[in-house]
């Protein structure tokens, strides 16, 4: 599998990520073990994780596995703060909670979600300045945050002292979910900044399984996940699932396949994470590393996949879930 940079750090990662948010919930030990196993024989080294996954059960599986399956030495770990705010004092105590449960003593990206504007954004920025001068992380980024929000803290990273690059930005990024391009991707190119990009699947819709209903084995019958996959199950979004059907029919591959080289070739994404209930799931996500998109087809999916045109009826208030 190609690597890429992260940004303009010197983070090198695999251009896919496996990602853990099933792991202790849908995905049990067993299987998380031979998917990581599958996921490192096919030459990836990021692993993905967060503190909330399975209520912090993935990162304990997680470090279970790493070293007993895997050596540390052949992944690399990224984990997620998420809803602990800005603060200092939380931050830093929910990193070394996640610390604990994976068993080492650094992660090598640490991401903190949201923008807690009741913090100054100075104290938050202390807080990721003091994982990496402790050694606890090596690089930091950030996730679900704005384009401005993003680049505020990686000004104030810089601002003080030795200089510290926030090296990365986590965002929901597929044909169904473009927001990025508004906001994010071009903030990050100006200032160096790599996009992680996650539910490359749009959620698992882009895979075609709900074309003709909601099999009972997907997420979308599961009670975790209903209104995560619902978000994106619209007219809008059918006609685009049409349209990565056809294509991956002409190239004689999966529409799994199509949806994720898509992302993984935009500008400025430099690692797309991928998840699975499976082995057999996350081997149908790996072949996406082979297949590269014509310029006619990526051309057609980008028209396709455009904003929708407004209706007589929406309104700025509307939900978007």
């Amino acid at each position: 599998m190609d690597s890429r940079r992260v940004g303009r750090s010197g983070l090198e990662v695999s251009r896919l990520a496996l990602g853990t948010m099933t792991w202790g919930r849908d995905t049990d030990a067993d299987d998380a073990a031979a998917q990581l196993e599958a996921f490192v024989a096919a030459g990836g080294t990021l692993i993905d994780t967060a503190n909330i996954y399975g209520d912090g059960d993935a990162e304990s599986i997680l470090g279970t596995l790493v070293p007993d399956v895997i050596p540390r030495s052949s992944v690399l770990l990224a984990t997620t703060t998420v809803g602990v705010g800005g603060g200092r004092g939380r931050l830093l105590s929910a990193l070394d909670l996640s610390l604990d449960r994976l068993g080492t003593d650094h992660v090598d990206l640490w991401q903190i979600h949201g923008f807690d504007a009741s913090v100054p954004f100075e104290e938050t920025c202390s807080a990721l300045r003091t994982a990496v001068d402790s050694g606890r992380a090596r690089y930091v980024g950030v996730s679900g945050m704005t384009g401005w929000q993003a680049i505020t803290l990686a000004g104030g990273l810089r601002a003080h002292g030795a200089p510290i690059p926030l090296v990365s930005v986590e965002a929901e990024y597929s044909l169904l979910e473009r927001a990025p391009e508004e906001s994010v991707l071009p903030a990050a190119g100006v200032h160096g900044i790599g996009l992680i990009a996650w539910a490359p699947l749009g959620r698992g819709v882009l895979t075609g399984k709900y074309r003709h209903g909601t099999p009972a084995d997907s997420r979308g019958a599961s009670s975790h996940f209903t209104r995560y996959v619902g978000r994106h199950r619209t007219e809008h979004a059918a006609r685009i699932v049409e349209a990565v059907a056809t294509a991956a029919d002409g190239l004689g591959t999966s529409p799994l396949a199509v949806a994720c080289a898509w992302v993984r070739d935009r500008p400025g994404v430099s690692t797309v994470v991928i998840g699975a209930r499976d082995r057999a799931q996350l081997l149908g996500s790996l072949a996406a590393e082979t297949l590269s998109l014509p310029a006619e087809i990526r051309a057609a999916l980008d028209d396709v996949s455009g904003a929708p045109a407004p209706t007589a009826d929406t309104r700025i208030d509307a939900p978007t879930d």
